[in-house]
């Protein structure tokens, strides 16, 4: 439990901010999709609206987890990730790179470009990301300490 303590500490103290409703994932490769599964389940069990990219989503659907469906960035399709950001919507976006296609570049660029300019946290790596999942669980179970760095 220390080390979920810890990981989340370290991120709250460059600014992260606990997701409080919406969370995109948007989960690269197939192997990613299987790694994370489980995590997409505890958030779903922990509460979060789940969005999800058109890959993410059937995938996540296949596999008994309900998200919305968000088109990517460049398709000009509603309901569309760039909206949702830019409403602010989601709280956190997980952006797992898939493959080094053009679109697939340009689309998680914008998602990715779109996140940092609306300070909305962005994980674009999946043991990163995998961590933050069980950091948030412990936290949400748990009173965690947050102590002023000048009275370590």
């Amino acid at each position: 439990h220390e080390i979920n303590e810890a990981f989340l500490k370290a991120f709250i103290s460059v600014g992260f901010k606990v997701p409080k409703k919406g969370i995109l994932l948007s989960t690269g490769p197939m192997e990613s999709k299987i790694k994370f599964l489980s995590k997409a389940v505890k958030l779903k069990e922990m509460g979060y609206e789940l969005f999800a990219t058109p890959g993410t989503n059937g995938f996540l659907k296949n596999n008994g987890v309900e998200t919305t469906l968000l088109h990517w960035p460049l398709d000009k399709k509603n309901p569309n990730v760039n909206d949702y950001l830019l409403n602010r919507k989601i709280d956190l976006v997980i952006n797992i790179p898939k493959n080094n296609q053009r679109q697939e570049l340009e689309n998680d660029y914008a998602i990715r470009r779109t996140s940092v300019d609306f300070e909305i946290p962005l994980i674009t790596n999946l043991q990163i990301a995998t961590q933050m999942v069980d950091a948030i669980e412990y936290y949400k179970n748990n009173e965690m300490e947050i102590t002023p760095w000048g009275e370590y």
